[in-house]
């Protein structure tokens, strides 16, 4: 067990009723991101409440309803995977200094200044950064916030990206997902839906977001996704 006076709340509401179990917040995510750590390094307590901060304990008759089980081990796995984490300020600074870093190396590999076609020193970019005062949101793909951070750096710091087209085709049955998961990501040239119910697009992202995208799309689709690159601009 964890130390509860540093752990925060997962909670899940289901059937009118809201349950919670109390968490360490960074191995409940990665618990949650289905990492190899165990649940009795995740829970801080082997109690389900339906308040937590009062100290309120759901009844067996509710456990039993919802989750079909007393078991602490079963329920907090549902709790967890399936409801939300608190997240504390210091793992959200993390998190938000982990995704300005992947942003950076991500400007750093693949842009150059267009005078010298030469790679910007990371120390010049994260000035850029700073003088951009550039905002990194918590709550978006580093994919999804590269190309306006690019567009805020250009007045400051000339930048060319190496972009890729790409033509993808999602299968019917993981379009509707798949589709809302990458269609921020880059500029969408083209959108179609196909009479099958698969949806078809070119999208142009940065060269070096290749890898991410064929992996998110690979995962969102059970590998089961159509992908072509089309054109490498330099």
């Amino acid at each position: 067990m964890v130390n509860i006076d540093k752990a925060v709340i997962a909670r899940l509401s289901s059937h009118g009723n809201t349950f919670e179990v109390l968490v360490d917040c960074d191995n409940a995510i990665k618990f949650k991101e289905n990492a190899d750590i165990e649940l009795n390094d995740v829970l801080a307590t082997e109690q389900v409440f339906y308040d937590a901060k009062k100290g309120l304990l759901a009844s067996e008759q509710q456990l039993n309803a919802v989750f079909e089980s007393v078991d602490i081990n079963v329920i907090a796995k549902k709790i967890i995977k399936k409801g939300e984490i608190q997240i504390t300020s210091e793992h959200r600074a993390k998190l938000l200094e982990q995704k300005k870093q992947k942003i950076l190396n991500a400007i750093h590999v693949n842009g150059v200044d267009p005078k010298t076609n030469l790679p910007h020193p990371m120390e010049r970019l994260k000035l850029a950064f700073d003088e951009a005062k550039i905002r990194i949101d918590e709550h978006r793909s580093f994919e999804e916030q590269i190309e306006p951070i690019i567009k805020k750096l250009r007045p400051i710091l000339p930048i060319r990206i190496a972009q890729l087209k790409i033509q993808v085709i999602i299968p019917a049955k993981y379009s509707g997902k798949a589709y809302s998961a990458v269609s921020g990501i880059g500029k969408l040239l083209r959108n179609d839906w196909l009479n099958d119910g698969s949806w078809s697009g070119i999208l142009e992202i940065p060269a070096g977001l290749q890898a991410e995208l064929f992996d998110k799309l690979n995962k969102l689709t059970q590998g089961e996704v159509q992908t072509k690159i089309i054109e490498n601009e330099h």
